[in-house]
């Protein structure tokens, strides 16, 4: 067989087994997002935090960007990969959310490599300078808005920089031609998209609710 079933069991058995494992300011963030309710979902889980953070390393990176911030995980397991001096600059709108993301990041000892800007992620981003110096990027937010996203990042990000993009297999709706809402439409869109942008060599992964990474030219 090509695959399984991912279970809990197998999925806390993996990230046993990974270098960087849940701590205590990790629990306490995860049990925090977990009072939101439904919300909580949008948390990335610890085995693609441990991915998050390896990337981070494997390249390097100093300066990296994030789209959609929610409750700062995946940004604490960004900025624990960054080199010495790194930073990282999240993009969200939502101070209620983001709020409990500072706390963690003090916490983890890592306010000072992340800057938080609560606008628009587009009006961030297109104010960047246009400089090819970002060598991570992760877009987690709005899906109808991952193809905007892609066109500012993708000239700013440096040659053998990554841009990763979650959620885009959509829980399997991204091949089931029965179903059109907005964001699956989008994402349909976006891989598209990014399939034919010859600045890019990508991979999707069918772990997680799917994950693209690109390496820019």
């Amino acid at each position: 067989m090509r695959s399984f079933p991912v279970t809990d069991a197998i999925r806390s058995y993996a990230v046993a087994h990974g270098t960087w494992r849940p701590d205590p300011v990790v629990r306490g963030l995860q049990a925090e997002t977990a009072g939101l309710g439904d919300a909580a979902g949008m948390q990335i889980g610890d085995d693609q935090g441990q991915l998050l953070t390896l990337l981070a390393r494997l390249i390097g990176a100093r300066r990296a960007v994030e789209v959609g911030t929610f409750t700062g995980y995946s940004s604490m397991c960004i900025a624990r990969g960054l080199a010495e001096g790194g930073s990282l600059l999240c993009c969200d709108v939502s101070a209620e959310w983001t709020e409990i993301g500072r706390r963690a990041w003090a916490s983890a000892g890592l306010a000072d490599r992340i800057e938080l800007r609560i606008a628009p992620a587009l009006d961030t981003l297109r104010a960047l300078p246009t400089a090819a110096d970002i060598d991570l990027v992760f877009i987690d937010a709005d899906k109808p808005a991952y193809a905007a996203y892609w066109a500012e990042l993708v000239p700013r990000v440096r040659p053998g920089g990554l841009l990763l993009a979650d959620n885009v297999l959509w829980s399997g709706r991204i091949v089931d031609p029965e179903t059109e809402d907005a964001n699956t439409v989008a994402l349909r869109a976006f891989n598209d998209l990014v399939v034919s942008d010859d600045r890019v060599e990508s991979v999707v992964l069918t772990a997680f609710d799917g994950l693209t990474i690109a390496r820019k030219r």
